[in-house]
């Protein structure tokens, strides 16, 4: 590309100013790209950087950090299925104390699930003292989910 190519000759205003030329878009398009591109790289360098500082680890702790992990799930596992346990006595009990007061078992799910609503949209209801605060608490943090279920 000569220099000659890339000359313009400006038409001057009639007041006989020279007239400022405006950016084409495509200088315009460049620099955005270009912006984009940095906001990315630096973006691609922190994660590269974090990486890095988990790969400068000697091997073994890498390895106790994923061991910490494995025993936290196992932990959370136990305690899910306890959970799960105690929920399924509780209900066994629940339904054979209704049968002999002659409540069916869809009345006892029924009534279940207006306490479960009740606690999902009353302020602080507690069922009768049954849930701790720091219970209410954890409940409404998880509040949206436990709606869906709870319908």
């Amino acid at each position: 590309m000569s220099i000659s190519s890339s000359l313009t000759i400006a038409q001057l205003n009639p007041d006989g100013s020279v007239p400022v030329p405006t950016p084409s878009d495509a200088a315009a398009n460049a620099a955005a790209e270009a912006l984009q591109r940095e906001a990315q790289f630096e973006a691609l360098q922190t994660q590269v950087e974090e990486l890095q500082e988990i790969l400068a680890k000697p091997l073994t702790e890498i390895l106790a950090d994923r061991e910490k992990f494995k025993d936290a799930a196992a932990a959370w596992d136990s305690f899910g299925a306890m959970w799960m346990l105690s929920q399924r006595a509780m209900k066994r009990v629940a339904l054979d104390l209704a049968a002999q007061q002659g409540v069916s078992e869809e009345e006892v799910v029924a009534r279940a699930m207006r306490h479960a609503t009740d606690v999902l949209n009353g302020d602080g209801e507690n069922l009768g003292g049954t849930i701790a605060e720091a219970q209410l608490a954890h409940i409404a943090r998880h509040r949206a989910l436990l709606r869906k279920q709870f319908r």
